[in-house]
């Protein structure tokens, strides 16, 4: 019996997007780069598109330059998947609204709720905050019209409403119900604290 030796694998390695979006992340011009690299521009911007495999001492300039563990360059991105069929129901206070955390519950920089509101479903007739930094509503459909203590915002599908989460508010669905999408920036909680 033959030993079987892995192969190659048929597909290559993407790593052009990584090094382009940290090169970017940092304010940095594919100039600036190539300075900072002893490299050309030109076989830099080949790289970042991937229409070139740059060599391992290459490789180690440009992370040298962008402050880069070059090992971060082949890591698998950290994907969680979550189905709307499978996502925990949660209570955040809503009257007549099946809500949904559509985000990993371990997830503490963003965190997206999913509602069903039934005909005339609300936040309550209290106004109320919550406790992130940013807060969006998205109107998946139906009609939303969301309360602050100075003035009522009249929400359409498609529509979304950006505001600071500790704003005291409060919403209220139109007659035929609604599909919202909330997001909160940072998580308001997550079942890792």
């Amino acid at each position: 019996m033959r030993p079987i030796h892995p192969t190659a694998a048929e597909t290559q390695v993407q790593i052009g997007a990584k090094l382009r979006s940290s090169r970017q992340a940092q304010g940095l011009t594919l100039e600036q780069l190539a300075a900072a690299s002893d490299l050309t521009k030109g076989f830099i911007s080949r790289i970042e598109r991937d229409e070139t495999m740059p060599s391992v001492p290459t490789l180690v300039q440009l992370c040298q330059a962008l402050s880069l563990p070059i090992g971060s360059l082949f890591e698998e991105p950290d994907v969680q998947l979550v189905t709307l069929a499978d996502a925990p129901r949660i209570n955040m206070g809503g009257i007549g609204a099946d809500e949904r955390l559509v985000t990993p519950r371990s997830e503490e920089r963003v965190q997206v709720l999913r509602s069903s509101v039934e005909p005339n479903g609300s936040g309550g007739d209290e106004l109320y905050t919550v406790s992130c930094d940013v807060e969006s509503l998205h109107v998946v459909s139906g009609t939303v019209d969301v309360q602050f203590s100075d003035r009522t915002v009249a929400l359409a599908p498609g529509d979304t409403l950006t505001f600071p989460g500790r704003t005291p508010h409060t919403w209220r669905a139109g007659a035929t119900g609604a599909e919202i999408a909330w997001i909160l920036v940072p998580a308001a909680w997550s079942g890792s604290r």
